[in-house]
């Protein structure tokens, strides 16, 4: 895989366009959200709701079933994919044809269906242009709703130019131009035209077919036989239903308000009124649909509407592309559903999911694909065992009060060429990365050794992580001293590090076993009426989002309501604070946001600590993934360090044309990240700020 990664990253032709091709699609999702003023939480709730019972509820599909059927049309349930595959072949060969033309289907992908006809001598031509260019270059689609999308138009017209036999101009207009000439004779002489379908509507037995081409609607109409390859997990009860997930679809996927051409198909109807044995057939397929619904750990997956989104947002995506970051589902969502559909042993790429949550933030769903990604790695390591860096990364807080044992003389090995080498051969540890320094003395021990005043507002259990308990205590020391300003009572709990690296890598018995521990400390300082705060984002990430996932009951619900990232908490007492700025800088500060912050704030509450103290803040994002995720991009070569900093290339650009003086960020590894791929310091809001008045 790391020969792959490779590849793709150093085409920087490719990685511009699909970059480019990703911000453009979040940004007009965006833009029409806000536009069209949609409530997105609540249409989320509403969408939701609807897939749900659409996937869970089997007796829909049989009603649906039963009113194609009532409109003179067939049905067939294939229960695999190949079932479905030979009831095409029957159909083509009762109509004698020897090709047929096809619409985009990616569920027609996922039974590999072109292939399925061709070795029984039947041609599936595509017409839909993404997809056409794929068959033409004997490529799988690389996105959901954009299957070319890492197609260049130089490349394209080169491709076509070879299999057409003409020069063709790297123009769109001369592409299309093109391609209208060879498709418009095709259609006029199928027999059989094969589509997928959006949705399917139970209530009077039609489907919708949602494209932004007309090739759709000549498919489905031209050719004798029309023939409709659907999920059962797609067909709803009411057109109220439908209504809204054609909304969905159109906003999600491309910012659109509806799709260009939305077709609502009932029955067929006779063409120039000689009926001509004009036929409609619907397949519904399984082909592990029942399987994923009867599994808790998948059957959120079943609610996916295949909009896109999650690839949009996705770092590693955003740099691979679909044919390395995917097998034919690509993506983040393409993880849970290759190793349901085509099996564990093609979903391996499910290790190049850098654990952000983003994909999930972006859902318009709400599916957690985190946690499904994170169950499937949980399945391949057990299978096929764990590489020895993320075995050492899992260690990480074993190996931090080791090393804090043995400061500063493990801060001299770690700065030696000669011991990173050895640590990248022996544990798979990037020598290029910076690594944190440790302290000699732990938060605990200088917390210990203070007596802090008694609290009058409130008592605060202070959640320390790895990085302020031994990295740098200093840091959880300002933030204890703000909160006893403030009024509150503060203690720090015996408590371990969050655990994330577990998750990131697919060992979640072990992230439960930790959480159990975690939350059996914390679940009694809720009842006595203390909040949990932590000023690492990934620590309340995993308290608020990951260990009600991991342990599921009240006490884990308890403790996640009870967390709160730092600034988060102390946001509503800003006014009691008098802060200054302790730089001798004081000008614009360029902010980054960390993933999992996303989740719970966006960055905001420590922003405005920042103004308090009167700096000038402006958030510089890319809209993804710094890079380094955590431990992924501390991990040696292509499958760490090299992918995290292809991921982090776009968002040094940004830092370096954004005219900051200063930069900040809440996350400890972000901050490497950032120091390694600009060369220049990045502070924590802490570092940028000096708290006035009496103690």
């Amino acid at each position: 895989m790391a020969i792959e990664v490779r590849r793709s990253i150093e085409e920087p032709a490719r990685v511009g366009k699909l970059w480019e091709a990703m911000e453009r699609g979040r940004a007009n999702r965006a833009a029409t959200i806000e536009k069209t003023g949609l409530d997105l939480p609540a249409f989320r709730d509403r969408v939701r709701l609807i897939k749900e019972t659409a996937a869970q509820d089997p007796s829909i599909a049989e009603a649906f079933a039963e009113a194609v059927r009532a409109n003179g049309g067939r049905v067939f349930f294939a229960a695999t994919g190949r079932q479905a595959v030979q009831y095409v072949l029957d159909v083509c060969r009762a109509n004698g044809a020897e090709f047929l033309v096809k619409s985009k289907s990616l569920t027609s992908e996922e039974v590999e269906m072109n292939q399925g006809l061709a070795a029984e001598g039947i041609r599936a031509i595509e017409t839909d242009l993404g997809e056409l260019l794929c068959q033409v270059a004997g490529e799988k689609p690389s996105h959901l709703v954009f299957p070319a999308i890492h197609m260049t138009s130089d490349r394209i017209a080169r491709m076509l130019s070879e299999a057409y036999g003409e020069p063709i101009v790297p123009e769109p207009s001369s592409i299309l131009s093109v391609v209208r000439a060879r498709l418009r004779p095709q259609f006029l002489a199928a027999n059989v035209g094969v589509t997928g379908a959006n949705i399917g509507v139970a209530e009077t037995g039609s489907i919708v077919v949602e494209t932004n081409e007309g090739n759709g609607r000549l498919v489905t109409s031209v050719p004798k036989v029309h023939i409709a390859l659907i999920g059962l997990e797609k067909i709803v009860r009411r057109w109220e239903d439908a209504a809204d997930l054609v909304r969905g679809h159109a906003i999600s996927a491309t910012g659109q308000r509806m799709t260009v051409y939305v077709s609502l198909i009932s029955q067929r109807q006779p063409v120039a009124k000689d009926p001509a044995g004009r036929e409609f057939h619907v397949i519904i397929l399984d082909n592990g649909r029942t399987r994923m619904r009867a599994d808790p750990s998948f059957r959120e997956a079943l609610n996916c509407i295949r909009c896109g989104a999650c690839m949009n947002v996705c770092p590693t995506y955003g740099v691979t592309g679909g044919h390395v970051f995917g097998h034919i589902y690509p993506g983040p969502i393409g993880i849970p559903w290759t190793a349901n559909v085509h099996g564990l042993e093609e979903a391996s790429f499910a290790h190049l999911c850098v654990s952000c949550g983003l994909c999930h933030e972006i859902c318009p769903v709400d599916i957690d694909i985190p946690w499904m990604i994170a169950k499937v790695k949980d399945q391949d390591v057990e299978a096929h065992g764990q590489p020895t860096a993320e075995r050492f990364f899992m260690a990480s807080e074993a190996f931090a009060k080791l090393a804090c044992l043995s400061a500063p003389l493990a801060n001299r090995l770690l700065r030696r060429a000669s011991l990173r080498v050895l640590m990248e051969w022996a544990v798979g540890v990037d020598r290029r990365r910076t690594l944190p320094a440790f302290a000699q003395r732990t938060l605990r021990s200088r917390f210990q050794a203070r007596e802090g005043p008694a609290g009058r507002v409130g008592k605060v259990a202070f959640f320390p992580d790895l990085y302020a308990e031994y990295n740098n205590p200093d840091q959880g020391l300002r933030a204890i001293e703000i909160l006893e300003r403030l009024g509150y009572s503060v203690i720090i709990p015996d408590v371990q590090w969050s655990g994330m690296p577990y998750v990131s890598y697919g060992r979640l018995g072990k992230a439960s076993k930790l959480a159990a521990e975690n939350l059996r400390v914390l679940g009694p300082l809720v009842d006595d009426g203390y909040d949990i705060v932590s000023t690492e984002p990934t620590a309340v990430y995993m308290l608020r989002k990951v260990y009600p996932k991991l342990l599921e009951g009240d006490l884990a619900s308890k403790v996640a309501t009870h967390s709160r990232g730092f600034f988060e908490f102390i946001e509503p007492h800003l006014a009691e604070l008098s802060l200054r700025p302790s730089s001798d800088v004081v000008g614009l500060v360029g902010f980054h946001i960390p993933c999992h912050d996303r989740a719970l704030s966006s960055g905001l509450p420590a922003m405005r600590f920042l103004e308090r103290a009167s700096y000038r803040v402006r958030p510089v994002e890319t809209g993804t993934c710094c890079g380094i995720a955590g431990t992924f991009g501390m991990k040696a070569g292509w499958l760490g360090y090299d992918l995290s900093m292809a991921v982090g290339e776009k968002l040094f650009e940004q830092f370096r044309a954004s005219g900051c003086d200063l930069i900040a960020t809440e996350s400890s590894v972000c901050t490497l990240q950032l120091q390694d791929g600009l060369g220049r310091p990045v502070r924590h809001p802490f570092d940028l700020v000096r708290l006035e008045g009496p103690p």
